[in-house]
């Protein structure tokens, strides 16, 4: 498969050295162990005084250090003294009490850490308690489209984005030519997420109605949910779940990072409000895997793809109220806050009018922007910016 550098590289290049384990999450296949080869890599071509201690357990070579002990022992015996010692270890829950072993090391002062494993053992909930040192966590998501356009090397950035919107960014995907064998990877992968990562994890023994329950939150993306709604739903299709059930469950999906919750967010009462989420899938890929293309209905989908992509740039992001109107986004980065519409198109004038309206009414000074379909360059309407979604992608 062919590797492109990712932004997350320089994130974990500007963190060598820093007294912390570094800890690299986020959805199966999204890229954790190909950014720690390409680390390792930059480690040996720019840090000439580096000891490298790597250890991959999904190599059988490495299998005698599945004990915390033999794992220990062996990264002891592999230092050098007066070099920076770089542990890299990939999988690193194979290991049984791994966190032993990594406390241990973290302990002694010795060595630069960096790990990668499994979301059902490497939870950020579960992080600050596993690990007795402070955590840097990088998270890292499925390709964006700035990295789709890289490893493709697309001119033509609407025939880019358009196929981006079917594809997906789940870039183990890429290497199949037909689009059935890549939705069938996709749907793989998320079978392999379901059945290790939740299921074995919280000893679920319905995997129907956790897959059910998954169906439908897929096919309601930037729609408003509560578990109690969905505890309606499926009662009427004769799906017996209650609704304290169907809270665990999703949270067991968001663990996985495959779903973000976002909440509501007050406008004019600057509050947060508890109740009537949204949830945004990691990735559109999966959607397509287990429901199909027929019916695409592309504003929920550049609704989720903005979703990820304000993730990915480090925003924290709600839903916006306004008396009777919603903002898609609030997106806020310390000091920084911007309001977001997300449209499929705007070519309709009472559509335009609807996107635009909400926008409006929001007085305070903070940047508003509705990001849509234009195939133009960005202009301005009465304050508001408006911008194509593919070139907001490509560019910021």
């Amino acid at each position: 498969m062919k590797l492109i550098e990712r932004d997350y590289l320089q994130r974990l290049i500007n963190i060598i050295g820093t007294p912390d384990i570094k800890v690299i999450t986020g959805v199966r296949r999204s890229g954790k162990s190909k950014l720690l080869e390409l680390f390792i890599e930059y480690i040996k071509e720019n840090e000439k005084e580096a000891n490298i201690i790597k250890i991959d357990f999904n190599d059988l070579q490495y299998n005698y250090l599945k004990n915390y002990m033999e794992l220990n022992n062996y990264v002891e015996s592999h230092f050098i003294e007066g070099k920076k010692n770089f542990v890299c270890i990939d999988e690193v829950q194979l290991c049984d009490k791994f966190e032993l072993a990594i406390n241990s090391l973290h302990a002694s002062e010795k060595y630069d850490i960096y790990i990668t494993g499994s979301n059902a053992f490497l939870l950020s909930s579960d992080l600050a308690t596993l690990f007795t040192g402070r955590v840097f966590e990088i998270r890292i998501f499925p390709f964006s489209f700035k990295e789709y356009l890289k490893y493709y090397n697309y001119k033509n950035i609407d025939e880019a984005f358009d196929n981006y919107v079917l594809d997906g960014g789940m870039s183990g995907a890429y290497v199949y030519k037909e689009p059935q064998d890549r939705y069938n990877y996709i749907d793989d992968v998320y079978k392999a997420l379901i059945v290790r990562d939740i299921v074995d994890r919280y000893n679920i023994r319905n995997i129907d109605l956790l897959n059910n329950l998954n169906n439908f939150l897929m096919d309601n993306i930037s729609n408003i949910s509560t578990t109690r709604n969905i505890e309606k739903v499926f009662k009427e299709n004769n799906i017996n779940i209650d609704h304290k059930t169907i809270g665990n469950y999703i949270q067991y999906l968001c663990n996985a990072f495959l779903y973000y919750n976002v909440r509501r967010y007050d406008i004019q009462g600057k509050k947060y409000l508890s109740t009537q989420d949204k949830y945004y899938l990691v990735d559109q890929g999966f959607k397509y895997a287990k429901l199909g293309i027929k019916n695409i209905n592309y504003g929920r989908v550049y609704e989720n793809i903005v979703a990820i992509e304000l993730l990915r740039r480090k925003y924290e992001i709600y839903v916006g109220v306004l008396y009777d109107k919603e903002i898609d986004f609030v997106a806020m980065k310390r000091n920084e806050k911007m309001y977001i519409q997300v449209s499929d198109s705007i070519s309709d004038d009472n559509t335009f009018s609807r996107e635009v309206d909400s926008l409006l009414k929001i007085k305070d000074a903070y940047p508003k922007i509705l990001i849509t379909r234009t195939k133009h360059d960005d202009y301005t309407y009465e304050g508001i910016l408006i911008k194509d979604i593919a070139n907001w992608l490509a560019t910021e």
